[in-house]
C-alpha cells in the first residue's frame, strides 16, 4: 500500500531513466534528509554524535569509494586505509603550510593527491587482476604506512610522530580542533558527504559508471567493445581514491582530532571492506547501511545488556562484535551476496506488488 504506483506513467524516455522512477523513494529520501539535517542535529546527544552520527557518516564515505573501485570496477583492494592516511596527512599539511586555507577547500583537496597515489598503485592493475592486484594494493597498504612514520616532514618533525588537528575557524565558527563543537563538526561532515555522494550516483548513472561495470563483468569482452580498459581501470582508481582520502581527511580532521600512523593500519582497511561487503557491492545505499550495522552493533553490545540490567566484561563485548560481524559477513557472501541493499530491494518490491503474492 505504500508504494502503490497505480497513476505513476512514465510516457518519455526521460521519466523512465529518472533517479526516482517511484514517487515514493523520492518522498523517503526526502524523510532521510530532513532527519539528518534537522531532526537529528536537535535532538543528538554530544554522545550521540561522537559514538554513532559522525563516524557512521566518515565510514559510510570511505565504502562508498571502495565500492567504486570494488564494487562497480571490479577492481580489488586492500589498501584503503593508506589511502585515507594519504589524504589525512595532505589535509594536515595545507592547513599547517597555508594557515588561511578554508578547511573545507583543505578537505576536499586532500582527496587530490590521494588520488594521485591511488593512480599511481593502481598502474599494476592494467595487467594484474583479481587475487594478484589485492596483494599489489596490500603492498601499498603497508609502504604507506611505513612512509607515514619515517617521513618526519608529513608530521612536522613531531617528537610524537602523531599530527595533532589545530583550532581551524570558517566564518567565526571553530569547525575543527579542541574548541570546535560536534554539532558543527556533524554539519561539516554531512555536507561533504552528501556533496560527494551525489557525484557519485550521477558517476555510477552515466557513461562513466556504464564503462565500469563493462570493465568488472568482462574486460576482455568490454575492450573488444572499444572500451579503454587503461582509462577505464585508472579513472576508477583515481575518483575511488580522491574520495577515500576526503574520508581520511574528515576521519582525523572532524572525528578523531589526532592521528598517529598506526591509526591507518591493515584493520582499519578491512573494517571498510567488511562495510561494503554486508551493505552491498555495487550500490551506493548499501554503504550506508553497512555502516549503520558495523558502527552501531558495538554501541548496542554495550548499551543492550545494561539496559536489561545484565552486567557483561567490556572484553566479552569486544569479542561477541568480532564474532557477530564475523558471522554476519559468511552469512552475507553465501546467502545474500549483494547484501542489505539487495534486501531493502527485495523488500521494496513485495511493498509494491502487496497484497498480491507474485
Amino acid at each position: 500500500m505504500l508504494y502503490r504506483t497505480a497513476g505513476q506513467f512514465k510516457t518519455t524516455y526521460e521519466a523512465d531513466q529518472a533517479l526516482f522512477p517511484v514517487r515514493q523513494d523520492a518522498i523517503l529520501l526526502g524523510v532521510i534528509l530532513l532527519c539528518a539535517w534537522v531532526i537529528f542535529p536537535l535532538t543528538a546527544s554530544e554522545f550521540a554524535f561522537q559514538t554513532l552520527l559522525i563516524p557512521v557518516l566518515i565510514y559510510s564515505l570511505a565504502a562508498l569509494g571502495l565500492n567504486i573501485l570494488t564494487g562497480y570496477a571490479g577492481q580489488l583492494s586492500l589498501g584503503t586505509a593508506a589511502f585515507m592516511g594519504v589524504g589525512a596527512y595532505a589535509c594536515y599539511k595545507l592547513i599547517t603550510l597555508m594557515p588561511w586555507m578554508n578547511p573545507i577547500v583543505a578537505i576536499l583537496l586532500s582527496g587530490v593527491f590521494s588520488a594521485g597515489v591511488g593512480v599511481a598503485f593502481g598502474i599494476p592493475s592494467l595487467r594484474i587482476k583479481g587475487f594478484y592486484l589485492a596483494i599489489a594494493t596490500l603492498a601499498a597498504q603497508f609502504f604507506l604506512v611505513w612512509l607515514f612514520e619515517k617521513w618526519a616532514w608529513l608530521y612536522n618533525y613531531n617528537a610524537s610522530g602523531a599530527i595533532q588537528v589545530p583550532n581551524l575557524e570558517m566564518f567565526g565558527v571553530y569547525v575543527a580542533g579542541p574548541q570546535a563543537s560536534s554539532i558543527v563538526q556533524y554539519y561539516v561532515v554531512l555536507f561533504i558527504v552528501c556533496l560527494l555522494t551525489m557525484l557519485c550516483i550521477n558517476l555510477t548513472r552515466g557513461t562513466l559508471g556504464r564503462t565500469w561495470k563493462a570493465t568488472r563483468d568482462m574486460d576482455i569482452a568490454a575492450e573488444l567493445i572499444g572500451i579503454n580498459l587503461m582509462r577505464s581501470k585508472l579513472t576508477a582508481f583515481a575518483i575511488s581514491s580522491y574520495i577515500v582520502g576526503v574520508a581520511g581527511a574528515l576521519f582525523v580532521f572532524m572525528w578523531r582530532g589526532a592521528a598517529e600512523p598506526n591509526l591507518f593500519d591493515i584493520p582499519l582497511s578491512f573494517r571498510i571492506l567488511f562495510i561494503a561487503i554486508i551493505g552491498g557491492l555495487g550500490s551506493i545505499m548499501g554503504n550506508y547501511l553497512g555502516a549503520i550495522l558495523i558502527v552501531g552493533l558495538p554501541v548496542v553490545l554495550n548499551l543492550l545488556p545494561n539496559a536489561l540490567g545484565i552486567s557483561i566484561d567490556s572484553a566479552l563485548v569486544e569479542h561477541l562484535n568480532i564474532m557477530i560481524v564475523g558471522s554476519l559477513i559468511v552469512f552475507f557472501l553465501i546467502v545474500e551476496p549483494h547484501g542489505l541493499a539487495q534486501l531493502w530491494r527485495l523488500i521494496r518490491e513485495k511493498m509494491i506488488l502487496w497484497p498480491f503474492p507474485h
